[in-house]
């Protein structure tokens, strides 16, 4: 079974300096239909505007990874961890027992967009932890593995047994990860593809339960997308 969540279904918050579309409830955007996906919690595309950010802010017993699509993020945090992060890289924040952490779009010019996603830990209380990773270097296409329960390819470790996957794509070519029954979610960051068949155009999403496997074929050049196994 494929549930579509289609771009202009989201929940919407033009505050200015921040343009925000939330895939799933999150703050003042509650929708009991769409409230996560088995530990998918946040999905969260996030425009912020030159020179802006989100002040130091707290959060407990939550895995929070942020993906740079264009621009670059400055992140601090309580833990004295410092970082810049811009497209092909992710950074991985285990907020276990607490952490606060601000972050920055630190260029006078140009806006930061990149989405925000959190993922329910296996377990609470968990040393608070961050790491930052380069996932794909500049012109490479291809679904990779990004993030993880055990690290596998070299990937960031979170606290949920999860896959996360993301990659560019090329029209024409295609990717496929077998799921043996297990939820997926797919993130269409930009561009367009099929999805088993359904097609998705940037900001949709598509939730997978019961396929043996997810089949991704792009129809444009520079399509990115995002699959989480969950």
């Amino acid at each position: 079974m494929i549930t579509i969540r289609r771009s202009d279904e989201r929940g919407r918050f033009d505050h200015g300096w921040l343009d925000a579309r939330h895939t799933f409830s999150f703050g003042g955007y509650d929708d009991p239909s769409w409230r996560g996906f088995g530990h998918l919690r946040v999905i969260n595309e996030d425009v912020v505007a030159p020179g802006q950010g989100f002040g130091m802010h707290g959060h407990r017993d939550m895995e929070i990874v942020t993906y740079v699509l264009s621009g670059r993020l400055e992140h601090r945090d309580s833990l004295g961890n410092r970082g810049v992060i811009g497209p092909g890289e992710i950074q991985r924040m285990t907020a276990g027992s607490g952490i606060r952490h601000a972050e920055y779009n630190p260029s006078a010019d140009e806006p930061v967009h990149l989405l925000q996603i959190w993922i329910l830990p296996r377990r609470s209380g968990a040393t608070p932890a961050y790491a930052q990773r380069v996932v794909r270097s500049a012109g490479e296409r291809g679904l990779r593995v990004i993030a993880s329960g055990d690290g596998r390819e070299g990937s960031l470790t979170i606290e949920q047994d999860a896959v996360v996957h993301a990659g560019v794509l090329d029209r024409g070519m295609s990717a496929s990860v077998p799921l043996g029954g297990r939820r997926a979610w797919v993130q269409l960051a930009r561009g367009s593809a099929s999805v088993n068949g359904r097609v998705l155009s940037a900001g949709d999403g598509a939730g997978l339960e019961g396929e043996a496997s997810l089949a991704l074929s792009a129809s444009e050049d520079g399509t990115e997308v995002l699959v989480f196994e969950v």
